[in-house]
């Protein structure tokens, strides 16, 4: 039987020498160029729209898409609201999370699992930039400078409006919906697809 076989069926974590380089320079590649289009859209959008109703909506299809700046102290939905230390702290404990399944245990060797989380690295790095107040500066309200900025406007009209996000936030969900879709793979090809991924 191989020695990696022999590895693996042990239950012990695979280290990182055994993830292939490749994988380490396409997760690198995502997260850092998800990250960077994140903040650079966000300064953009910021800069074109000034802050939070300054401006009214400059839409991009009528009623339906436009840009808006917004500026998010809580979490999801605006929950959590003046918390930002907090979920800089989860944030991080998040990253760290993600870089010890990947590197440490493993997980980067399937294609699927390195590009998702990579996904979701991105848009914990765009996130957590505000988080720290690195945006912010003086004559801001206090509150804001743990604020995540926020730009992209979707609604159907009048009767429904998604709260504002950005493109971390779209990073995310994506990444998210990945790791979701393949928790629902049976187990069999699960396995397939990662022997497949060192080959």
């Amino acid at each position: 039987m191989p020695e990696r076989s022999r590895t693996e069926s042990s239950g012990h974590p695979v280290s990182a020498s055994r993830v292939p380089a490749n994988r380490i320079v396409v997760y690198c590649l995502i997260a850092v160029l998800g990250a960077a289009a994140d903040l650079a859209t966000k300064e953009l959008a910021f800069r074109y729209r000034g802050l939070p109703s300054e401006k009214p909506v400059k839409w991009v299809i009528e009623g339906y898409l436009g840009i808006e700046t917004a500026v998010n102290t809580g979490a999801v939905f605006g929950i959590g609201a003046g918390k930002g230390l907090l979920f800089a702290t989860l944030s991080v404990m998040a990253g760290v999370g993600i870089l010890v399944w990947l590197f440490w245990f493993g997980a980067a060797r399937s294609w699927w699992l390195c590009t998702a989380l990579a996904m979701v690295s991105a848009g914990i790095l765009g996130n957590l930039y505000d988080r720290l107040g690195m945006w912010w500066y003086e004559g801001l309200p206090v509150p804001w400078k743990s604020g995540v900025r926020d730009w992209i406007l979707m609604q159907a009209g009048d009767a429904y409006k998604w709260p504002n996000y950005n493109i971390a936030d779209s990073l995310l969900v994506v990444g998210a919906i990945m790791l979701v879709w393949r928790s629902f793979l049976p187990e069999h090809q699960q396995s397939n697809s990662t022997a497949e991924a060192d080959l």
